[in-house]
Order: structure tokens, then C-alpha cells, then sequence
């Protein structure tokens, strides 16, 4: 399916821009370089000559390539980006939206849900599927447990509500004992279930200030563990990534080293993050980002589709999937789109 006609602003005219889609969509369906004919045969009004013409001239402005002297023409990185824009991304529920809805809300954890997310872009796209989900100081606390170990140790176990589990163990300078302890945890429990992280940090601030006389003893010590990490223990991304080896079998125009290296970048969570972060900063709406060469040089015929989105639980997710430019765009970003919806409606 072709992208919904041309309800926004492109830069070209409008025969123009109509004959460019056109073309990328050929070139989607084909992967073989795009001939006048062929478009003056499937459904244009203008004669060979005159979409020849047409071709000729975006070929001046950078939308298509020549491989070959007597070949047709090969959309380029800003052609795909020309298409993409065009692209109406499909927000009703089909039966796969539904089922895809169905499949991540059945999950019963966060990271259960986001390992589902990827696996899903994955499958759909015949990419690389990728769901991350960010922890913030805005996640909501469920409760807090306290065990005392030896050597003067301290096993702090934070849950959130969106049954995210966090451990740390800390050193302290004197041991406190587990009835401490205790009285640590139920403190916070009692007073601070269904807060979020950073508000608990404040409201501590202001207690310890206002209420010392009363809250000594078990502020003071509270406020020591929350100095050693207490509420911001184990904020990492959790970040599930599947799918890098479809890209073995894409034409990308690498050399062989070329290609290590871009296998080396995804092997690595961390530079998936970063690409993740650069490309995918605002949130709720579907971005196409084609050409990825600024963030690395074997990444310049790639394109990633993504959107962010926010977890009722006060984390945020990013789901993407990474691919060649000449990918389906209309089917991957209406994937994208309901995977972020399935995960930001999701209960946990």
C-alpha cells in the first residue's frame, strides 16, 4: 500500500513527490533499480519521456542514484526520507495490532513485557527489534525490605510498582541491627507507599530538617541509607535487542570490515542506548531517522523507526526497530506505534 496521497508539506511539487514515492515504493518491493517505464506502466498519467524527465531532474536534487549508465534509478537517503514523511501510520486496531497488544499485555513484569516488545518488532520487520525500558526518579514505590548481613553489611532490596526488583548491598561504618532495621522499613512502607522515588528523597530532606527532635533516631538512619544509594539503587535500563543477524543478508554496501564493525556497535547495550537516545528524543509520536552515518560510519544505509513513550509505572521505553532503508515503512511504523501503545496501556 502506497503512502496516503500527500496530506503534508512536501518541498517538490506534487506530480513530482507522486512520482518520487512511486519510485522508493518500487524500489521497496523490488530492490532492483526503478526504470521510467515501469512507472509510466503502473498507473501514471505521464508518458516514459515525461517521468523520465522527472527523474532526471530529481536525480540533479539528490532523490535517486544511477548505478549504471543504462540502468534505472535507486532512491537515496533523502528520497527515503521524502517517502517516509508521506507515510500515514495506521493507529485502528487490525487483528494484528490487536494480537500484538494481546501478546506484550500477557507478559507479567516490565522486563517480560519489553523482551516481548523486541521479539515482536522483530518478527514483523525481519530486522532488528529493540525495547528499552529507563527507570526514572518518578517510579513508584511499592516497598522497601532491610536484612542484616555480616561484616557490618546491609542488603537493601527496593520494589517498585511496576514490580521491578532492585537490590544493593552497602557497607556501613557501624552494624545496625536488624530490629533497626525493621523499624527503617516499616517507616518508609507506612509513610511512603504509592510516592515516587524523588518525592520520598524530598520529603525525607524536609522531615530531617523540620522533625529532628521527634524522628531522630530513625532519620537519622534512614537518611544514612538513603545517602549509601537506598532509592536510586539499580537504575539501569533494562534493554532487550534480537534480530542483528537480518542484516547479514541486506545489501548494504559494507566491506568486510565495514561489517565487523557494525556488528561490533550492536553487540554493545550501551551504543544501542546512545543511538537510541540521540535519534529518538521526543515522545509519543513515530520518528523515521534515515541514514544513521552520524553515529557511526557503517550505520549510513541503515534507518531506525522508533518512538518513546511513558510506562504508567513512571519508567520511560523507547521500542525501535533498526534496518535497511529499504524496508516496508508503513507496516514497521504501525508496528512500532501499537508495541508503544501495548506497553504504555499494559497493567502490571
Amino acid at each position: 500500500m502506497r503512502p496516503g496521497g500527500l496530506n503534508y508539506r512536501s518541498s517538490l511539487p506534487s506530480r513530482t513527490a507522486e512520482i518520487l514515492h512511486s519510485i522508493v515504493h518500487e524500489y521497496i518491493e523490488t530492490g532492483e533499480p526503478v526504470a521510467s517505464r515501469t512507472i509510466s506502466r503502473r498507473g501514471s498519467k505521464l508518458s516514459p519521456a515525461s517521468v523520465r524527465n522527472i527523474m532526471a531532474d530529481l536525480s540533479d536534487e539528490g532523490y535517486l542514484s544511477q548505478p549504471h549508465t543504462s540502468a534505472g534509478r535507486v532512491p537515496t537517503a533523502k528520497a527515503f526520507r521524502e517517502y517516509a514523511r508521506a507515510v500515514q501510520v495506521s493507529r485502528g486496531l487490525s487483528i494484528e495490532a490487536s494480537r500484538l497488544r494481546q501478546e506484550i499485555q500477557n507478559q507479567d513484569s516490565v522486563e517480560a513485557q519489553v523482551e516481548k516488545s523486541s521479539h515482536v518488532l522483530t518478527q514483523i520487520s525481519r530486522s532488528m527489534g529493540i525495547a528499552v525500558a529507563i527507570p526514572t526518579d518518578n517510579q513508584i514505590l511499592h516497598q522497601v525490605e532491610l536484612i542484616a548481613l555480616s561484616d557490618q553489611r546491609v542488603l537493601m532490596v527496593v520494589v517498585t510498582r511496576d514490580r521491578i526488583v532492585r537490590d544493593k548491598i552497602i557497607h556501613l561504618d557501624r552494624p545496625l541491627p536488624q530490629e533497626d532495621l525493621n523499624s527503617i522499613r516499616n517507616y518508609i512502607n507506612v509513610n511512603f507507599q504509592g510516592w515516587t522515588l524523588v518525592a520520598i528523597q524530598r520529603e525525607l530532606c524536609e522531615r530531617l530538617e523540620e522533625e529532628r527532635a521527634i524522628y531522630d533516631q530513625i532519620l537519622q538512619r534512614l537518611h544514612l541509607l538513603v545517602r549509601k544509594g537506598l532509592l536510586d539503587i539499580g537504575l539501569t535500563p533494562t534493554l532487550h535487542a534480537e534480530g542483528a543477524s537480518n542484516l547479514v543478508g541486506v545489501d548494504l554496501h559494507l566491506t568486510r570490515e565495514k561489517l565487523r564493525e557494525l556488528f561490533r556497535t550492536l553487540e554493545e547495550k550501551k551504543r544501542i542506548l546512545e543511538i537510541l537516545e540521540r535519534f529518538l528524543e521526543s515522545s509519543g509520536e513515530v520518528g523515521v531517522h534515515v541514514g544513521l552515518g552520524a553515529a557511526h560510519s557503517s550505520m549510513d544505509e541503515l534507518a531506525l523507526i522508533g518512538v518513546t513513550i511513558l510506562l504508567p509505572g513512571g519508567m520511560a521505553a523507547k521500542v525501535a526497530v533498526l534496518g535497511p532503508m529499504r524496508m516496508n515503512y508503513e507496516r514497521v511504523m504501525s508496528a512500532v506505534y501499537h508495541v508503544g501503545q501495548a506497553l504504555q496501556s499494559a497493567e502490571i
